[in-house]
């Protein structure tokens, strides 16, 4: 059969908001033009993000029912460990409230002025985690990761030949790990090799410097390395993402994304040492070591939903629903990232809007355009925010000019994306009308959250 349909039946429903055009334009000035400071109740499709956004089983549902609350040693979270040992492998795992939480407890453990943590492409928060300690986040993306317009299969690995490079000239002992996302969120949601894993692993290895993995996305991941890559087109995704981890030492993980719950994250360690630091800094931020700043019953629901993330029916519905709202966004024209990931579909924000200079945020003024014209919330992932101001006080520009349509799983059907495919299709007919935009102010760390703008 040709149509892929939802691997599930609706049980439940929600109101979805509709508005007016011109409602929509006053309550975006009224946001200072930030999708950010939209409230709920005003969006009609919200493609804002994945992380947290899941919409859960009746199974999990049932779980959430029978978490055990006990403030230390509760059950709930020995089912949590025993599902996350029996993927990861990892020796020690404490439970957090979400990722950036994690990445927290990791980089103000080893991270530090003078220190460098090393990546494919960090995301925001990872970014904003690693500098905030001081230290440098540095990434090493390979050349057709940098290119929106060309395909390829796993165009989130790293560049091993320039991490190499980076590694000489810093000091190994200047660096306390080296991380790889899979997929790449930064990089559009691409994912990485198996190959690239290993190779990764036995590069690290010469060097002493341990390598963690940025697992929030690892099922998509796991799916994609057994449709492209030799050799495992037989195995299960239970038994790809396995071996995945079994050439990392650790991860973070914001279990909100392949974790299928709504809240919850984790840091795991094979390092006794660390774990150690780590357990001191869980419990003076998050929580006791058996719930991490999370209610028990959430523990639950993501126990349940480790075990739904590895359905192979799932992941394929995931990646054909991404694929079908990229492939009606091409035959309309509009220029995005190729080949769509697992999660999201990105406008390629450069070629959408090539008169709008990367200092006037492309990005920017089409996710505003994608609200007013269809009440659809999206995020900009391009110079607001990677792009960064030199010492020498020019401009530097992202890599890429993007705008992430993130699919919340489980949550919208066919009908949805062939309504945001017509919505983002008539802005890109009258796409040389859209006018650059300028940030009026701005936090010191993770502006694109709180940023205001007004049009240039």
């Amino acid at each position: 059969m040709k149509t892929k349909f939802e691997p599930f039946k609706i049980k439940t429903i929600e109101h979805i908001p509709i508005t007016k055009k011109e409602d929509r334009k006053v309550y975006l000035k009224e946001s200072f033009y930030n999708p950010f400071y939209l409230k709920s109740d005003l969006i009609t499709i919200d493609l804002l993000t994945d992380s947290g956004t899941t919409a859960m089983s009746s199974k999990q549902w049932a779980a959430l029912m029978d978490g055990d609350e006990s403030y230390a040693g509760s059950k709930s979270y020995y089912k949590f460990e025993n599902i996350i040992r029996e993927i990861t492998g990892f020796k020690h795992i404490l439970p957090t409230h979400q990722g950036r939480a994690a990445e927290r407890v990791l980089f103000s453990t080893t991270g530090g002025k003078g220190k460098h943590i090393l990546n494919n492409t960090h995301f925001d928060t990872t970014r904003g985690n690693i500098e905030y300690t001081g230290a440098t986040a540095s990434d090493f993306i390979t050349e057709i990761g940098k290119r929106p317009d060309l395909i390829g299969d796993f165009k989130g690995n790293i560049d091993l030949v320039a991490l190499k490079e980076y590694i000489e000239k810093v000091g190994k002992e200047n660096i306390p790990l080296c991380m790889l996302t899979v997929t790449n969120n930064t990089g559009g949601g691409q994912p990485v090799s198996m190959e690239n894993i290993r190779q990764t692993k036995e590069l690290l290895k010469g060097y002493g410097i341990p390598l963690y993995l940025d697992c929030c996305r690892f099922a998509e991941n796991a799916y994609f390395i057994k449709r492209r890559e030799k050799g495992y087109h037989t195995k299960t995704i239970k038994e790809i993402a396995q071996e995945m981890f079994s050439y990392a030492d650790g991860c973070t993980m914001s279990a909100k994304k392949d974790g299928m719950a709504n809240t919850g994250g984790f840091i795991a360690t094979n390092d006794d040492a660390l774990f150690d630091k780590f357990k001191v800094n869980l419990i003076v931020t998050e929580g006791f070591l058996t719930y991490g700043g999370l209610a028990r019953r959430d523990l639950e629901a993501l126990a349940q939903g480790f075990v739904e993330v590895l359905d192979e029916s799932y992941l394929e519905y995931r990646v054909e629903q991404v694929k079908s709202l990229g492939d009606m966004l091409l035959t309309a024209g509009v220029p995005i990232l190729v080949p769509t990931g697992g999660h999201a579909v990105y406008l390629d924000a450069a070629r959408f809007c090539p008169h709008i200079p990367p200092e006037q945020f492309p990005g920017q003024s089409i996710a505003c355009e994608i609200y007013v014209e269809g009440g659809i919330r999206s995020c900009e992932i391009g110079s607001i925010m990677f792009g960064k101001t030199g010492e020498n006080g020019k401009f530097i520009p992202a890599t890429m000019e993007l705008v992430r349509l993130a699919i919340p799983r489980r949550v919208y059907t066919q009908s949805h994306m062939q309504y945001i495919a017509e919505c983002i299709s008539e802005i890109h007919k009258r796409r040389k009308e859209l006018k650059g935009m300028k940030i009026t102010w701005e936090a010191p760390f993770l502006r694109h959250f709180t940023a205001k703008f007004e049009y240039v």
